[in-house]
Protein backbone atom coordinates (compact mmCIF):
# COMPACT_ATOMS: atom_id res chain seq x y z
CA UNK A 1 0.00 0.00 0.00
CA UNK A 2 3.03 2.60 0.53
CA UNK A 3 4.04 1.75 -2.68
CA UNK A 4 0.64 2.78 -4.26
CA UNK A 5 0.73 5.90 -1.57
CA UNK A 6 3.87 6.77 -3.29
CA UNK A 7 3.05 6.54 -7.03
CA UNK A 8 -0.28 8.32 -7.13
CA UNK A 9 1.56 11.13 -4.96
CA UNK A 10 3.80 11.30 -7.16
CA UNK A 11 1.59 11.32 -10.17
CA UNK A 12 -0.53 13.98 -8.21
CA UNK A 13 2.85 15.88 -7.59
CA UNK A 14 3.53 15.77 -11.11
CA UNK A 15 -0.18 17.06 -12.83
CA UNK A 16 -0.28 19.68 -9.93
CA UNK A 17 3.36 20.65 -11.13
CA UNK A 18 2.55 20.41 -15.04
CA UNK A 19 -0.78 22.71 -14.26
CA UNK A 20 1.18 25.46 -12.41
CA UNK A 21 4.23 25.25 -14.71
CA UNK A 22 5.32 27.20 -17.10
CA UNK A 23 2.75 29.07 -18.97
CA UNK A 24 1.93 29.62 -22.88
CA UNK A 25 2.74 33.48 -23.26
CA UNK A 26 -0.01 35.28 -25.17
CA UNK A 27 1.13 38.28 -27.18
CA UNK A 28 -1.08 42.00 -25.94
CA UNK A 29 -3.68 42.33 -29.01
CA UNK A 30 -1.95 44.96 -31.62
CA UNK A 31 -3.64 48.01 -31.34
CA UNK A 32 -3.03 50.47 -34.47
CA UNK A 33 -1.51 53.56 -33.86
CA UNK A 34 -3.89 56.78 -34.02
CA UNK A 35 -4.32 57.84 -37.71
CA UNK A 36 -1.77 60.96 -37.93
CA UNK A 37 -3.54 64.05 -39.20
CA UNK A 38 -2.64 65.05 -42.92
CA UNK A 39 -0.86 68.36 -42.52
CA UNK A 40 0.16 70.67 -45.09
CA UNK A 41 2.35 74.00 -44.95
CA UNK A 42 3.15 77.29 -46.83
CA UNK A 43 5.72 79.96 -46.09
CA UNK A 44 4.58 83.36 -47.06
CA UNK A 45 6.60 85.68 -49.02
CA UNK A 46 6.97 88.48 -50.14
CA UNK A 47 8.25 89.73 -53.85
CA UNK A 48 11.68 90.94 -52.20
CA UNK A 49 11.66 86.96 -50.56
CA UNK A 50 11.33 88.32 -46.80
CA UNK A 51 9.02 85.78 -45.32
CA UNK A 52 5.37 87.51 -44.11
CA UNK A 53 3.75 84.64 -42.63
CA UNK A 54 2.64 80.91 -42.54
CA UNK A 55 -0.26 79.05 -44.00
CA UNK A 56 -0.41 75.41 -41.86
CA UNK A 57 -3.35 72.91 -43.34
CA UNK A 58 -4.85 70.05 -41.51
CA UNK A 59 -7.08 67.42 -42.92
CA UNK A 60 -10.89 66.93 -40.60
CA UNK A 61 -13.77 65.20 -41.12
CA UNK A 62 -15.26 68.52 -42.20
CA UNK A 63 -12.60 68.87 -44.76
CA UNK A 64 -9.42 71.15 -44.77
CA UNK A 65 -8.97 73.72 -41.38
CA UNK A 66 -6.62 76.81 -43.06
CA UNK A 67 -4.81 79.18 -40.76
CA UNK A 68 -3.12 82.27 -42.55
CA UNK A 69 -1.13 84.32 -40.08
CA UNK A 70 0.30 87.34 -41.55
CA UNK A 71 2.86 90.10 -41.00
CA UNK A 72 4.27 93.22 -42.22
CA UNK A 73 1.52 93.48 -44.27
CA UNK A 74 -0.48 96.65 -45.20
CA UNK A 75 -3.71 97.30 -43.11
CA UNK A 76 -6.68 96.39 -44.61
CA UNK A 77 -8.43 93.15 -46.13
CA UNK A 78 -6.78 91.19 -48.66
CA UNK A 79 -8.16 88.19 -50.53
CA UNK A 80 -6.58 84.57 -49.76
CA UNK A 81 -6.68 82.04 -52.36
CA UNK A 82 -5.23 78.74 -53.54
CA UNK A 83 -3.36 78.82 -56.65
CA UNK A 84 -2.72 76.19 -58.79
CA UNK A 85 0.44 75.76 -59.35
CA UNK A 86 3.50 75.02 -56.75
CA UNK A 87 5.62 78.26 -58.09
CA UNK A 88 6.16 81.53 -56.64
CA UNK A 89 8.49 83.51 -58.41
CA UNK A 90 8.48 86.65 -57.45
CA UNK A 91 8.10 90.12 -58.10
CA UNK A 92 4.62 89.06 -59.78
CA UNK A 93 4.55 85.44 -58.41
CA UNK A 94 2.17 84.91 -62.01
CA UNK A 95 4.03 81.24 -62.35
CA UNK A 96 1.59 79.94 -59.44
CA UNK A 97 -1.26 80.80 -62.40
CA UNK A 98 -4.82 81.02 -61.48
CA UNK A 99 -7.00 80.28 -58.48
CA UNK A 100 -7.28 76.12 -57.91
CA UNK A 101 -10.65 75.10 -59.37
CA UNK A 102 -10.57 71.47 -60.47
CA UNK A 103 -14.46 71.81 -60.99
CA UNK A 104 -14.11 74.60 -63.23
CA UNK A 105 -16.87 77.30 -61.39
CA UNK A 106 -16.90 80.73 -61.76
CA UNK A 107 -14.87 83.01 -59.20
CA UNK A 108 -16.71 83.59 -54.90
CA UNK A 109 -18.96 82.19 -52.65
CA UNK A 110 -21.97 84.81 -53.73
CA UNK A 111 -21.33 84.28 -57.47
CA UNK A 112 -24.35 81.86 -58.15
CA UNK A 113 -21.95 80.12 -60.76
CA UNK A 114 -19.22 79.71 -58.38
CA UNK A 115 -17.24 79.30 -56.59
CA UNK A 116 -13.44 78.18 -57.49
CA UNK A 117 -11.69 75.31 -54.51
CA UNK A 118 -9.47 78.24 -54.21
CA UNK A 119 -11.13 80.60 -52.72
CA UNK A 120 -10.56 81.39 -49.13
CA UNK A 121 -12.32 85.05 -48.60
CA UNK A 122 -10.11 87.62 -47.38
CA UNK A 123 -7.75 88.74 -44.24
CA UNK A 124 -8.06 91.45 -42.13
CA UNK A 125 -4.57 93.24 -41.43
CA UNK A 126 -4.66 95.43 -38.51
CA UNK A 127 -2.48 98.64 -38.16
CA UNK A 128 0.41 96.75 -36.75
CA UNK A 129 0.64 95.26 -39.67
CA UNK A 130 -0.43 91.64 -38.23
CA UNK A 131 -3.52 89.41 -39.35
CA UNK A 132 -5.03 85.88 -38.66
CA UNK A 133 -7.31 83.81 -40.86
CA UNK A 134 -9.00 80.69 -40.23
CA UNK A 135 -11.34 79.03 -42.68
CA UNK A 136 -12.51 75.18 -43.13
CA UNK A 137 -13.22 74.12 -46.77
CA UNK A 138 -14.86 71.29 -47.98
CA UNK A 139 -13.72 71.85 -51.43
CA UNK A 140 -10.18 70.64 -51.14
CA UNK A 141 -8.13 67.63 -49.51
CA UNK A 142 -4.98 66.90 -48.33
CA UNK A 143 -5.52 63.27 -49.83
CA UNK A 144 -6.56 61.26 -53.17
CA UNK A 145 -8.56 62.84 -56.06
CA UNK A 146 -9.04 65.96 -57.95
CA UNK A 147 -9.13 68.00 -55.32
CA UNK A 148 -5.98 66.83 -53.84
CA UNK A 149 -3.68 70.27 -53.43
CA UNK A 150 -1.12 67.85 -54.27
CA UNK A 151 -1.93 67.00 -57.91
CA UNK A 152 0.91 66.85 -60.45
CA UNK A 153 2.59 70.29 -60.15
CA UNK A 154 1.22 71.80 -56.22
CA UNK A 155 -0.24 74.31 -55.31
CA UNK A 156 0.47 77.66 -53.63
CA UNK A 157 -1.20 80.11 -51.21
CA UNK A 158 -1.42 83.67 -52.30
CA UNK A 159 -2.46 86.82 -51.13
CA UNK A 160 -3.84 89.79 -52.66
CA UNK A 161 -3.19 93.28 -52.16
CA UNK A 162 -7.09 94.36 -52.19
CA UNK A 163 -10.29 92.60 -51.13
CA UNK A 164 -11.77 89.63 -52.58
CA UNK A 165 -15.00 91.19 -53.52
CA UNK A 166 -16.17 87.45 -53.56
CA UNK A 167 -18.29 87.80 -56.75
CA UNK A 168 -16.39 88.94 -59.79
CA UNK A 169 -14.64 86.10 -62.08
CA UNK A 170 -12.14 85.54 -62.12
CA UNK A 171 -10.23 86.66 -59.48
CA UNK A 172 -12.29 88.65 -56.89
CA UNK A 173 -11.03 92.00 -58.22
CA UNK A 174 -8.68 91.14 -55.52
CA UNK A 175 -5.37 93.03 -57.21
CA UNK A 176 -1.91 92.47 -57.64
CA UNK A 177 -0.05 89.36 -55.92
CA UNK A 178 1.43 90.19 -52.64
CA UNK A 179 2.56 87.13 -51.02
CA UNK A 180 2.87 83.41 -52.18
CA UNK A 181 3.96 80.16 -50.28
CA UNK A 182 3.93 77.05 -52.39
CA UNK A 183 2.22 74.33 -49.96
CA UNK A 184 4.21 71.55 -49.17
CA UNK A 185 3.35 68.18 -47.02
CA UNK A 186 3.61 68.31 -42.97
Amino acid sequence: MKRWTLIVGALYISLAVGCGGPKEETAAPETAAPEQAQTAKAELKNASGESVGTGTFTQTAEGVTIEVHVNNLTPGEHGIHIHDVGTCEPPDFNSAGGHFNPGGHQHGSMNPQGKHAGDLGNITVGSDGHGMSSVTSSDITLGEGDNSLFHPGGTSLMIHADVDDNKTDPSGNAGARIACGVITRG
